[in-house]
């Protein structure tokens, strides 16, 4: 068995930055939305706090576990988050917020049961994937299960329904499955399969349908479905190349709705410009190099799917925040990585960093 080294140092420090970041454009971002609804300005930076203080002993304490002990559990960790993806569904367990019945928990604090699904597909789809690799070849032998069980995680979660969280995972999958040695054609079935189901999706509910038209064309419904959009791009316009200010944002004034979480990174465009944006960005970008790095240099082929997993499904969460953002893509209400407020999304987030970092500790250089 390889020695452990030194994890990628490159992995824990952009994380690091990231976060502290984070800390700071939450502050920001939600010291008017605090004192209005908590009358306390550091409501929201208290508790960001606590969820990253949480999160770096959990990424210290992945980065000490050996990742393959993850395989042998695979079916059981996948298992227990089915089961906690059908009790948040059971009303008086499972609690709704923000139209979805997303939650579990007491009062304000809360997990989502989808964070952990996510996590704990990417495990088991790694594990089926290092198996018998030569049946990837076969779309019955080697497709259709891990087909199966993505679709019974994302028809669970569009219960709720989050159709934001479903992209996240569907994404991450179809990344993982393209590694793995899926034939192109496969690959291109399954896509269009999957651009037809999802616009049935959108089709089905009002609310869904509504985002894209806002997406199409906001300035066409100013006062309701294209209000997001707007003030977004109005944040990034007052921001320019250098920004207002750390501070000074005018969208956070109950302008921009959720500026501390899906739209932090209009606010941080706002306040720091296009050069705090772009700098975020190429943190980001590093942060998934030195993922996927890890993910080629790994000695198995499971730590090799789950990095390349764990750097997927950052890299997916950040393409469709940005790109919400920036009115590139509809509104998901999908968060942004280290920065967005939250409490189980944030320790998971740096959870996956430990097991990214303890991979990193076995790969070949």
């Amino acid at each position: 068995m390889q020695t452990a080294k030194s994890p990628d140092f490159m992995i824990p420090l952009v994380t690091i930055v990231l976060l502290a970041i984070g800390v700071v454009m939450v502050h920001s971002a939600s010291t008017i939305l605090s004192q209005e609804h908590f009358h306390d300005a550091f409501y929201y930076f208290k508790r960001q706090l606590m969820w990253a203080a949480l999160g770096l002993i959990s990424m210290t304490v992945m980065s000490r576990i050996d990742y393959r002990i993850f395989a042998r559990y695979a079916r059981h960790i996948l298992l227990m988050c089915l089961l906690f993806l059908g009790l948040v569904l059971i009303p008086h367990i499972g609690q709704v917020r923000g139209g979805s019945r997303a939650w579990l928990g007491l009062g304000t604090f809360g997990i989502q049961p989808s964070e952990f699904a996510k996590f704990g597909l990417l495990i088991f789809l790694s594990w089926f994937l290092s198996q018998e690799p030569d049946r990837m070849r076969s779309f019955r032998k080697g497709l259709i299960p891990p087909l199966g069980v993505m679709g019974l995680v994302i028809g669970l979660i569009m219960l709720e329904p989050d159709l934001g969280q479903s992209a996240v995972i569907a994404g991450a999958t179809m990344i993982m499955i393209f590694v793995a040695g899926a034939r192109m054609k496969h690959l291109m079935g399954m896509g269009f399969v999957g651009v037809v189901a999802f616009a049935l999706l959108i089709v089905a509910a009002p609310y869904r349908l509504a985002r894209i038209l806002s997406f199409l064309d906001p300035w066409k419904y100013p006062a309701t479905i294209g209000y997001h959009i707007i003030m977004s791009l109005i944040a990034l316009g007052q921001g320019a190349l250098l920004g207002v200010g750390l501070g000074h944002s005018t969208q956070k004034h109950l302008y921009l709705p959720e500026p501390q979480t899906d739209f932090i990174f209009a606010i941080l465009s706002e306040e720091l410009g296009l050069i705090g944006g772009a700098f975020v960005i190429l943190l980001f970008t590093v942060l998934i190099w030195r993922g996927l790095r890890a993910a080629m240099r790994a000695p198995d082929r499971f730590g090799s799917y789950l990095a390349t997993g764990l750097t997927g499904v950052i890299a997916v969460q950040v393409f469709i925040n940005v790109g919400v953002v920036t009115g590139l893509l509809p509104v998901t209400g999908i968060t942004l990585p280290f920065l967005s407020y939250g409490g189980s999304s944030l320790t998971l987030m740096l959870s996956a960093i430990g097991i990214l970092m303890n991979i990193s500790r076995f790969a070949h250089y």
